[in-house]
This record gives structure tokens, C-alpha cells and sequence, in this order.
């Protein structure tokens, strides 16, 4: 069996920025422990499995670990292949997820994506969570999906050297670090060490919680984000109630085929 396979840069304007993604287009199911070979074979922080229907697109995410519920960057670059290498005839796509239905479409400044915003509710932080700030004093604490810790500056974003086998004892997806920017509306890093992916460059997921918390902080409903990861990248976000429109770009990378 022989299955294409595209490697696209998401949340990027040129290659090596933003996060990388696999994504595979398939004709029916494979079995999830082949899903899950493939992803660890590729070892990226997602891969991205889908089947075109009449009306909608099936999709599914794994990281080298696991299946996951949610993930933005690489649901934007399966919309990406869908439109630059499939001939997609829309200009919105219907994808069908563990978590609803997510809309993908094309828009002026990129692809547009529209997911649920979650706000992130204080929490008592585990002692692993502290434990893996490594000293940090300074910050306040949510959970959602993932832990969600706010700090006073942008530098101290930067400076961060999580402790990982602390992190590693966590019970959620990950941990979202974030504070106010000075050149964009705020910052962040995402950890998600469970996942076997310690830092991931730029995730999209992470902005389902990032936008509403500092939509409200800011009061504001369209927001600037970046993401301080070594690629870095920009997510432009946009709050309409109970949903959140991430935007961004993609770049292909690499083209090939996997032989099963």
C-alpha cells in the first residue's frame, strides 16, 4: 500500500518558521495502531489523517503518542493540501472532529479557523506544576484542557526553563505559559511533555484559551498573538462569542509517498 504524504509548515509565511504537520489523506481507515506508527515514524508534534466525503472532510490528529482531540496547526495545513493540492471546489471546508465540527476557509489574509473558545477557570495548582517553573514566583494559575499559567512579562516568557520531569507527573494535555506583549497583544509557549513533545513551536489548540483570556484582560475582541517558541509564529485571532477565528499561513515543505 503506498499513501501520499505532505509535510506543511503552519502559522508560517516561509519554510522552518511556524509548526510543521504531516498530513495524509486516506480512502478509508486504517487500523489506530497503524495511525499510531505512522505518526511515530514521522515524529513530528502532529500528523494529520483525513477522507474527503460529498459534503464534509473526516479528520483525525495524532501526535507520537497518541490520538488527541484537538489541534489547530495541523488542521490548518490539512485544509492547506485540501485547497493547493486537492482541488477543493469550496472556499469553506466542514471538518468532522473528535471535537464537533471545525470550519476551515480561505480569507485575505490566509486561512481562517473557527473553534470553540474555552476561558480558562482558576485553579489550586498541583505541586508538579509549581515544581516545573523552576523557581518562577510570579503567576497566576488556570486550567482548561491544559494548564494555563499567566506571568508579568514577556521576558519572562523567554527565560523559562521548565523542569520536565516535573511536568511529566501532570494530569492534563500540557501546560500554556503566557503573558501581555510588547509587540503584540501577548505571548506564549506550549509544553506538552506527556505528549512526548516538550515544547511545540506554534499551537493552535492553545489560542481556543489564549484569545478569550486576553480578549477579556484587554478588552478587546481581535487580538495579536506570538508564540515564543525557537520557529515562533503569529496567530491572529478573533473572538465572536463562544468561538474563536484563528488565522493563518502555510508553506509546503516537503511532498512524498509512505510505503505500508
Amino acid at each position: 500500500m503506498k499513501l501520499s504524504i505532505y509535510q506543511v509548515d503552519a502559522f508560517a509565511k516561509a519554510v522552518f518558521q511556524g509548526n510543521p504537520a504531516a498530513v495524509i489523506p486516506l480512502k478509508q481507515w486504517l487500523a489506530d495502531d497503524v495511525l499510531q506508527q505512522i505518526a511515530q515514524e514521522n515524529n513530528l508534534s502532529e500528523t494529520a489523517f483525513f477522507i474527503q466525503y460529498d459534503q464534509s472532510v473526516e479528520l483525525r490528529w495524532f501526535t507520537p503518542a497518541e490520538e488527541v482531540d484537538l489541534c489547530g496547526h495541523a488542521t490548518l495545513a490539512t485544509a492547506h493540501v485540501l485547497f493547493e493540492h486537492l482541488a477543493f471546489p469550496h472556499q469553506k471546508i466542514s471538518f468532522i472532529t473528535k471535537s464537533g465540527e471545525l470550519i476551515v476557509e480561505k480569507s485575505e489574509s490566509g486561512l481562517s479557523m473557527n473553534f470553540p473558545a474555552t476561558m480558562p477557570q482558576i485553579c489550586k495548582p498541583p505541586q508538579a506544576l509549581v515544581d516545573g517553573l523552576n523557581g518562577t514566583k510570579t503567576f497566576k494559575e488556570l486550567a482548561d484542557f491544559d494548564y494555563f499559567i499567566v506571568l508579568d512579562s514577556e521576558q519572562a516568557i523567554k527565560d523559562l526553563q521548565p523542569n520536565f520531569t516535573s511536568w511529566n507527573k501532570l494530569d492534563r494535555r500540557g501546560v500554556i505559559v503566557t503573558a501581555k506583549g510588547e509587540n503584540t497583544d501577548f505571548v506564549s509557549r506550549c509544553f506538552y511533555p506527556i505528549l512526548n513533545v516538550e515544547e511545540d513551536p506554534v499551537t493552535g489548540s492553545a489560542h481556543c484559551l489564549l484569545a478569550p483570556y486576553w480578549a477579556k484582560e484587554l478588552q478587546k475582541t481581535t487580538l495579536i498573538g506570538k508564540q515564543l517558541s525557537t520557529r515562533s509564529g503569529e496567530v491572529h485571532c478573533q473572538l465572536l462569542g463562544n468561538r474563536v477565528v484563528l488565522t493563518g499561513q502555510c508553506v509546503d515543505y516537503l511532498k512524498g509517498e509512505i510505503t505500508l
